[in-house]
């Protein structure tokens, strides 16, 4: 039987997203663990080891690697997956990939690199020049910091005035902080779309709708779906910017912009319970279809 590995930190381990991939990979006569990566320790040298150390136990590697850390992938984490990439083990999505969208300022630039419409985005520096600000973004304006999901660390600036007001909470937090500022797109507040992307293939897109006056979407942050028809540019932006950042899985957030769509930002963790919920794809069999493809299981 083949045998993989997800690798997840403990408090996502029971969660709706997990279960559903165990579900999958069973049906499919697929064996996986579900493994702590701050359990794992790895041992570099020029020798070719055939194990890896889980709570001081060597176990035999397994046939493919499933990250589902996202933002949360610390320099730790992005270690472990990088040592299992050269030894050999097929890894969904790799460490480049997730390093790309971690940081939301290098994924907006790779994005912009490959001509996708994306928001203006600035990344602000200290001293803030508020004025300069206002002459290249304006206001109001979104405020993200460089690394979070599902709606954490991301404000509305709807004045000046409330822009400086945030910088002064921030810099009581933490004198040197890397934030990100980005043009507010009107036609957008309180809804977006979530387009789920496997192996550059959308297999689910649903529109997000705030339910009070949030400017934020999030289903986690109380919002709730539809599902929504695909057109070819919502396919091809969300195809695009995964191939674009190197993703074998994604998680696309489309912004409505004057009759069309700009990318908001790529997850390579994307939730899929709201897609399943609301849309009533099976997403974690898509997943699971691609894997068994990338490590030629094809038949087990």
């Amino acid at each position: 039987m083949v045998s993989g590995w997800i690798l997840c930190k403990p408090k996502f381990q029971d969660s709706y997203e997990t279960t559903r991939l165990i579900e999958e990979f069973k049906n499919h006569n697929i064996d996986v663990k579900v493994i702590n990566p701050n359990e794992i320790d790895i041992f570099v040298n020029k020798e070719n080891r055939s194990s890896i150390l889980v709570n001081g136990e060597s176990l035999p590697l397994p046939k493919f690697v499933f990250p589902r850390t996202g933002s949360g992938t610390t320099y730790h984490i992005k270690a472990v997956i990088r040592h299992f990439e050269r030894m050999g083990v097929v890894v969904v999505n790799g460490s480049e990939a997730i390093d790309n969208v971690k940081d939301k300022l290098y994924s907006h630039q790779i994005l912009a690199q490959s001509n996708l419409d994306i928001p203006k985005t600035m990344l602000l520096k200290h001293p803030i020049d508020v004025e300069f600000v206002e002459k290249h973004i304006g206001f109001p304006a979104i405020v993200k910091t460089i690394s979070g999901s599902y709606g954490r660390g991301v404000f509305l600036a709807e004045t000046k005035k409330q822009f400086k007001q945030l910088l002064s909470l921030a810099e009581l937090t933490k004198p040197s902080y890397n934030i990100i500022i980005q043009e507010f797109i009107k036609d957008t507040w309180g809804k977006d779309l979530r387009v789920l992307v496997v192996n550059n293939k959308v297999v689910g897109c649903m529109m997000r709708q705030a339910k009070d006056d949030d400017f934020r979407a999030n289903i986690t942050r109380g919002g709730e779906g539809f599902p929504y028809e695909v057109n070819e540019q919502i396919e091809w932006l969300a195809s695009e910017s995964s191939k674009a950042l190197d993703l074998d899985i994604a998680g696309v957030d489309l912004l409505f912009d004057n009759g069309g769509f700009k990318i908001c930002e790529v997850n390579s963790n994307p939730g899929f319970e709201g897609m399943e919920k609301y849309t009533k794809k099976n997403v974690a069999e898509e997943m699971v279809q691609f894997i068994k493809m990338k490590i030629g299981a094809f038949d087990e």
